[in-house]
């Protein structure tokens, strides 16, 4: 009996570590495919050898890139961080004065309107890209950069993330010290609150910068000048022509791998706040 428990304790850790590798392989996949296929032209990827690094061509594929059409991609790319950046960081900010507020003070119908936050954190984006479009246009934004900028600025999900980082994080000793000393609430958020769930606010800014860099449906249906394009649907359009033009193929491929790199420098250089808000509450 004592002798199989060794054996059972094992193939425990042979089945979780087997596991772990075969998400790690399927998880790297498609980035391993990402790289290698950079490297090819037209007539290699159609080949079906994108795993090989036969006729490497990834400077060739990156001097079209810029190239063409007056280098329209990095003008996608730079609509792309516009967006992601300032649009994730705005709405970081709202939505931890929202979460703030919430936790902190006590107000008439506080926990019913926390509801219909929950509530809007129920309903698919994609469902509300048409009615944001007809408020758009009722406005007069449609087909300009506040389209897109305006409705991405509040996130509901991270308004309730918010609250859970700020009961977490706030201890009342510290904010009631701050308004005893004469801080205005203005001062306490910033001075106090904010810096206290500044890991909160990195993981909703995570969070949110992803949503709109890989965001498509909402600047599809706002957007018809390609010069306001995201890197989102700029690629898209370059795809549905590669069919009739196989020329594309490459633009498409080597364009989508730049497209990860600010994704993976967000991530890897926010990992250690994003680390600790995960695991906001659980020593609490």
């Amino acid at each position: 009996m004592n002798g199989s428990r060794p054996a059972n304790r094992w193939l425990s850790k042979a089945a979780v570590n087997g596991a772990l590798v075969l998400a790690v392989v399927y998880m790297l996949f498609p980035l391993v495919w990402l790289v290698t296929a950079a490297t090819k032209d037209a007539g290699g990827l159609l080949a079906g050898n994108a795993f090989s690094f036969d006729g490497f061509d990834l400077g060739g594929n990156l001097s079209r890139l810029a190239s063409y059409n007056d280098g329209i991609y990095f003008h996608w790319y730079a609509n792309s961080l516009l967006y992601a950046g300032i649009g994730a960081l705005v709405c970081s900010l709202v939505s931890v004065a929202a979460g703030y507020a919430f936790h902190v003070y006590d107000f008439r119908g506080k926990e019913k309107l926390f509801g219909l936050v929950l509530l809007g954190v129920l309903v698919p984006t994609t469902a509300l890209a048409l009615p944001m479009y007809l408020l758009a246009s009722e406005v007069g934004i449609v087909n300009t950069y506040w389209a897109v900028f305006i409705p991405v600025l509040v996130n509901p999900f991270g308004v309730y993330l918010s609250r859970v980082f700020c009961a977490g994080y706030l201890p009342d000793e510290a904010l009631e010290a701050a308004r005893i000393d004469g801080a205005s609430e203005l001062r306490v958020f910033w001075s106090i609150g904010l810096r206290m769930v500044m890991p909160g606010f990195v993981t909703v800014f995570l969070f949110q910068f992803t949503a709109i860099w890989n965001n498509f449906f909402l600047p599809l249906v706002m957007l018809s000048d390609q010069k306001l394009y995201p890197l989102s649907l700029g690629l898209y359009a370059w795809n549905s022509n590669a069919h009739a033009e196989p020329d594309f193929y490459p633009l498409v491929v080597t364009g989508s791998l730049l497209a990860v790199v600010p994704l993976v420098v967000a991530f890897v250089s926010l990992q250690r706040h994003w680390k600790a808000g995960m695991t906001a509450g659980s020593v609490k």
